[in-house]
């Protein structure tokens, strides 16, 4: 666990709007494109559903890379979605932050990181534990 957190503040939104084709892209066969740009995207809208409930958080650490995060992606964490079972969660324990993999139980809460050299971490009566919010939207660099 890491106790490096960097929380990126969204009280100052962006009003930066740029071009998005509506028309999809094939990963499969090559279609042809069109030439024009049918409307503006902002990301704050798109990636953030409620602003008020919302933060972002730098990765440090390879205990998720099986669940695609990386050292220096940005997590978008909403603190507004719905903890359930198998969802990617910021939690706090014992005074330290970790991003892992939510397990949900009969008798028992795992933490489950997407990497096989860590261990599941269990939640126990002793531990000071809380969970933060659910992981909406993971932002990295593509190579």
């Amino acid at each position: 666990m890491n106790k490096k957190l960097k929380i990126f503040n969204l009280e100052k939104k962006s009003n930066l709007k740029l071009p998005i084709y509506l028309n999809t892209i094939s990963a499969g066969f090559p279609s042809p494109a069109d030439d024009f740009v049918e409307k503006k995207i902002d990301l704050n809208e798109e990636l953030v559903k409620n602003p008020a409930a919302t933060f972002f958080v730098k990765v440090d650490g390879d205990s998720m890379i099986d669940a695609n995060i990386f050292k220096d992606d940005i997590l978008i964490v909403d603190r507004s979605i719905e903890v359930k079972n198998n969802k990617i969660v910021l939690a706090v324990i014992n005074g330290e932050f970790t991003v892992k993999r939510l397990k949900i139980f009969k008798d028992k809460i795992l933490l489950k990181p997407e990497n096989p050299k860590y261990n599941d971490i269990e939640i126990t009566k002793e531990m000071d534990f809380e969970i933060w919010g659910t992981i909406s939207f993971i932002i990295h660099k593509a190579f």
